[in-house]
């Protein structure tokens, strides 16, 4: 681990290679897994306001199943709170293109100038998760490496584009300019030490 302005951060976010391969992959991270997306308390206020602008969209059955359900629950595991799934395990604020290719529809909404919120942070960072020990306080920066994302992993390598790169303004979002020049200047160090 390499410690930068008191977060943790695992070596293999400044080792491995990463870029999302959407046309191989078909966004399978919104579908695959048993949870749903970490909100933070504020991201679970905003998007309860934001609602009526995102469900443009949405797939009808999400909008059915947000109106019965809700878009947020606590997670099973922790204390946190959660994206609602769908059935299928689907995030309830994704739906497919003609092409299956999963879209969040936050995102959509975002891109079309309707709202001002991108989508929660959890999934900007993704494949880097964020866990934070109740006990100590500390953050840490972790790659979440998954049999799913072998397409990005080698887009990754052939671009040469490591998973913090790739996740360059996710981190800006969520812990400032200083924080990434800081982790990249590491990662750079690293990469001549380990040579």
């Amino acid at each position: 681990m390499i410690l930068i302005q008191e977060i943790l951060v695992s070596e293999t976010v400044i080792k491995e290679a990463f870029a999302c391969n959407l046309s191989a992959c078909k966004g399978a991270c919104c579908v695959e897994g048993d949870y749903g997306a970490p909100l933070t308390n504020k991201e679970v206020v905003t998007l309860g306001q934001l609602l009526e602008d995102i469900f443009p969209y949405l797939p009808q059955k999400s909008r059915e199943v947000i109106r019965e359900q809700g878009f947020s629950k606590p997670q099973d595991e922790g204390d946190g709170v959660e994206t609602e799934l769908m059935a299928d395990g689907a995030c309830v604020f994704m739906g497919r293109d003609e092409l299956g290719i999963t879209f969040c529809g936050i995102e959509k909404a975002y891109n079309a100038g309707d709202i001002d919120f991108k989508k929660p942070v959890s999934c900007h960072l993704y494949p880097i998760r964020i866990n934070k020990n109740k006990f100590t306080g500390f953050e840490a920066m972790n790659y979440d490496q998954w049999d799913i994302c072998s397409p990005a992993c080698d887009n990754g390598q052939k671009k040469g584009i490591k998973v913090f790169e790739f996740a360059k303004d996710a981190i800006i979002r969520k812990y400032g300019e200083e924080f990434y020049d800081e982790l990249s200047a590491a990662a750079e160090h690293y990469q001549k030490t380990k040579m």
